[in-house]
């Protein structure tokens, strides 16, 4: 799984990681019980501070992307352990409110309502389609 990191971005890189690792669960590159690299491996390659690179696990582990395994490192979480309901309900508000604030900036860049579902809609395809990869860099996202 290569993960990209964009130095002048905005976004904190553990964000970066843990939105790449999410893609690719989502899109099957990971699946139910592949290792993900080690924490200081993967640090290493990027070329950033290990405990950027912890971070980010913890926090795709707290949302139930991952399990951790001590020392034998961090799995791709089966989709049948999911995340207990108040960590899945907590979840839920996360994203609505993300979605929330990319309809706000669409709409102060003068975008409407309609053409703000119609993207949503467009990304929704193409993150549950067969074999489509999801869009990135087109200008039409604020992530």
């Amino acid at each position: 799984m290569p993960v990209v990191i964009d130095q002048m971005s905005e976004e904190p890189i553990y964000r970066q990681i843990r939105a790449q690792v999410i893609e690719a669960i989502a899109t099957g590159e990971l699946s139910p019980g592949d290792p993900l690299p080690s924490v200081r491996s993967l640090a290493r390659d990027l070329g950033v501070n290990l405990h950027t690179v912890n971070k980010a696990y913890a926090v795709l582990r707290d949302e139930g992307y991952l399990t951790m395994r001590g020392r034998s490192g961090s799995f791709v979480a089966d989709a049948d352990g999911a995340p207990a309901r108040h960590l899945s309900a907590e979840q839920d508000q996360l994203m609505a409110r993300e979605l929330l604030r990319l309809a706000v900036a669409y709409r102060a860049r003068g975008g409407s309502e309609q053409g703000f579902v119609e993207e949503a809609a467009r990304q929704a395809r193409a993150a549950y389609g067969a074999g489509e990869s999801l869009a990135k860099g087109d200008g039409t996202d604020e992530c």
